[in-house]
């Protein structure tokens, strides 16, 4: 009797999910330009901060199941403080510099089950893959290299949303994100053209990432404004040989790591 009465309370829930998922909109665009603050940090070694100012795009597919891609370019300049390091003698010397270029691409896709709350509200716990590339390019400096940086992710996390009264809505994420591997690409022969350009896998670490939503729809389509804040925490890389005119002269690696990026979205859906 107890395992009748569980089916049945499952098959119910079940059905009020699909007479839910009738009144949400199946497939939702979205376009909108971000801005926000971001700082990355080797903790007792150098940091760089600074705006950056970008786009954003996505679909989103909502029947019972959901499905979203997105993708986000963001550019600007960073200031940076830290030390030059002669890369032979390790000799560190205190060094700032301005209006470094950077810029980001971000590629995401994830997919979910939207379990309803009530009428007018549900959650969607979501896991993906991610990718994503920043570019640093300090060679604009004398002494300074190029870096990029590749993560491979998967999104974790679960999304509230809610319709309030006269074409309001209110949406609300929290998400964490598994890393599983990184490659960090270092241009050294920016600085002399002897040395080698050195790659650092990259195998430890995670990310967070917050939001909130506040949405006014108008017909057909709708604004919704959307402050953020993502955080990374990364650790030391691989070792890899550096060498100048081909022979080895030591190792390199990347130090762990941490980025912190707030900001503001703003997006009209359709």
């Amino acid at each position: 009797m107890k395992v009748l009465l569980a089916v049945m309370g499952v098959l119910c829930f079940l059905g009020t999910g699909n007479a839910f998922a009738e009144n949400l909109q199946k497939h939702t665009f979205e376009v909108g330009p971000t801005v926000s603050h971001i700082k990355y940090e080797e903790p007792g070694l150098m940091k760089t901060d600074g705006m950056m100012y970008g786009i954003r795009a996505a679909y989103t597919y909502r029947d019972n199941l959901m499905l979203k891609v997105e993708g986000r370019y963001s550019a600007g300049e960073v200031d940076y403080t830290g030390h030059l390091v002669n890369l032979v003698t390790g000799v560190k010397t205190p060094h700032t510099a301005g209006n470094i270029p950077q810029y980001m691409l971000e590629f995401r896709g994830v997919g979910g089950y939207i379990f309803p709350i009530s009428k007018t509200s549900f959650v969607t716990p979501y896991i993906g893959l991610g990718y994503r590339y920043l570019n640093n390019d300090l060679s604009v400096h004398p002494g300074g290299y190029e870096r990029e940086s590749n993560y491979i992710y998967s999104p974790v996390g679960v999304r509230y949303d809610a319709k309030l009264s006269n074409g309001w809505s209110f949406g609300a994420n929290a998400e964490y994100n598994i890393f599983w591997r990184g490659k960090q690409i270092s241009h050294l022969s920016d600085i002399h053209p002897g040395f080698n350009v050195v790659e650092n896998r990259q195998r430890d670490g995670y990310g967070l990432r917050a939001s909130v939503e506040f949405a006014k729809k108008t017909g057909s389509v709708e604004l919704a404004l959307t402050p953020f804040i993502k955080y990374w925490n990364i650790g030391d890389s691989d070792r890899a040989d550096l060498t100048f005119n081909g022979v080895i002269v030591g190792t390199a690696w990347e130090p762990k790591n941490r980025s912190t990026e707030i900001g503001l979205g703003l997006a009209l859906k359709w």
